[in-house]
């Protein structure tokens, strides 16, 4: 795939830095704000998308407490708006990279203990958010059956930002203590390592339709706390375990949803970093 990059949600964390690396990278990128490219307006993916196209759907109501009260709204672009995405690069024969989450799984296990999920696991969404997002996956798949649907999970940048790495950094920084949940457990991912990994799709050799992309390993909130506490030389002491019940939320969340790299390495992808190495260059670039 060599033709024009076209991003939408690229005034997000995910479109903002791959549109970045992509232009960095020699290529001809078309980055596109949800203000500028409404994907849930069906004409609008019409104009925008042309024969040749690697189009990288950024575009989500990623407000998981919020989808709650707002389903309609969250369908709509979730789901609807991923399925006018695909339709319009089917027409148009261009190709599609469309971003999905770790919330389309329950967290719940049958028999053994947790494992990182596998691309082929049974889906099982708790919260308006999953559920939509995994709508999302199945319109874009019906509509292109040759698109990359790719989820990754708990994705940060920790600069200045509201991602969970800022928030804790922020905290590090000051004084104080924090509480951070200790039984939600999954694959913190940087966006750096992410939008390479899109980008390595973007450039062909991957086998599709479903992938996974996500740093190595499965952590819990509480673990990922006290690690950004640790690289910034702060005492990990002042992050102390609560249960989910202590922080209830509109939407539940799974207790586990680490991401597998396994089946997506062998289609052809790079298996990103362990989470631990990421999250050090992250603070780090941020520092520096």
């Amino acid at each position: 795939m060599t033709g024009r990059i076209v991003i939408s949600g690229a005034g997000g964390l995910v479109g903002r830095v791959l549109a970045g690396q992509a232009r960095h990278a020699g290529r001809d990128v078309v980055a596109l704000t949800s203000a500028q490219w409404d994907i849930t307006d069906r004409a609008q993916a019409e104009r925008v998308i042309a024969p040749g196209d690697v189009v990288v759907n950024c575009a989500a109501f990623t407000k998981v407490d919020a989808a709650e009260a707002e389903p309609e709204r969250a369908h709509a672009v979730n789901a609807v708006g991923a399925g006018n995405v695909a339709q319009a690069c089917a027409r148009a024969g261009a190709s599609l990279i469309h971003l999905s989450t770790d919330y389309v799984f329950s967290g719940i296990f049958r028999g053994p203990g947790p494992r990182p999920y596998e691309i082929d696991d049974e889906t099982g969404p708790l919260s308006v958010y999953g559920r939509t997002k995994l709508a999302g996956e199945q319109a874009v798949l019906a509509a292109l059956p040759d698109a990359y649907v790719v989820r990754t999970a708990w994705i940060y940048e920790g600069g200045d930002g509201t991602d969970f790495a800022a928030v804790m950094r922020r905290v590090a920084l000051g004084d104080g203590t924090v509480e951070v949940v200790a039984d939600q457990i999954g694959s913190p991912t940087y966006v750096a390592d992410l939008c390479r990994a899109l980008l390595q799709i973007a450039d062909g050799g991957v086998r599709g339709p479903v992938l996974h992309a996500a740093n190595l390993g499965a952590v819990s909130r509480f673990d990922q706390a006290q690690a950004v506490f640790a690289e910034l030389g702060a005492d990990p002491s002042r992050v102390r375990p609560v249960g989910s019940d202590q922080h209830p939320r509109p939407a539940p969340r799974p207790a586990y949803s680490a991401l597998s790299p396994v089946k997506s390495a062998e289609a052809g992808l790079t298996p990103l970093r362990p989470w631990r190495d990421a999250l050090a260059e992250a603070l780090a670039t941020v520092a520096g």
